[in-house]
């Protein structure tokens, strides 16, 4: 006996399209959502990796900012060292320096002058004493102008006084010491030397 189909044909036919497209669309999403999965997965290695990076280079930073620190605190202690150096040098330069100025003040007094203070502010000198007349401090003052070791006499007192018929003249008068060995004082030294 002949069998016959009684389902028409068409709708076999788009039962089949609807279970391929159901089966494409099924495929197409679980590969979308595959490829989703593996993109987040990646984007999520590399935003890691890019942290660690981050942090390695804050690491160094930090580290570097440290070492400049100590760098800094290194320099300032060196140009304080530097500093002292040259006081102590400059000191130990200018220890002889005080027996010239004595010497160089006992050699320049004149008869007739007796010193009672030398007092040294600095650079410069204070010098009071007693003279038998006006004219013996005037020639103080030029000796200690022709000096290599003086410069800029300047007369900033003079008393007169008078006791038992002796007349003295007490003085203060202020020099500034320089000293022969710079090459700035070499001409004045010169000078000096000229005028001797």
């Amino acid at each position: 006996m002949t069998r016959i189909n009684l389902l028409p044909w068409r709708e076999i036919l788009r039962k089949e399209q609807q279970r391929q497209f159901i089966s494409i669309a099924a495929g197409a999403a679980v590969l979308m959502a595959v490829i989703i999965f593996y993109i987040h997965i990646h984007v999520g290695g590399l935003i890691d990796a890019q942290t660690a990076r981050n942090s390695f280079l804050e690491q160094q930073i930090a580290s570097v900012d440290q070492k400049i620190t100590e760098i800094k605190e290194l320099e300032s202690e060196k140009q304080k060292l530097l500093a002292r150096m040259n006081i102590i040098q400059q000191l130990q330069s200018r220890r002889p320096e005080i027996v010239h100025v004595f010497d160089e003040i006992a050699r320049r007094v004149p008869d007739g002058i007796y010193l009672t203070s030398v007092k040294q502010s600095g650079d410069s000198l204070l010098i009071q004493g007693v003279a038998e007349s006006n004219a013996r401090v005037s020639a103080f003052m030029r000796n200690l102008d022709a000096s290599g070791w003086f410069k800029n006499p300047g007369l900033i007192v003079i008393e007169s006084k008078e006791k038992e018929k002796v007349r003295t003249s007490s003085f203060t008068l202020k020099v500034t010491q320089i000293s022969p060995h710079s090459d700035v004082n070499k001409d004045v030294n010169k000078a000096a030397e000229n005028k001797t």
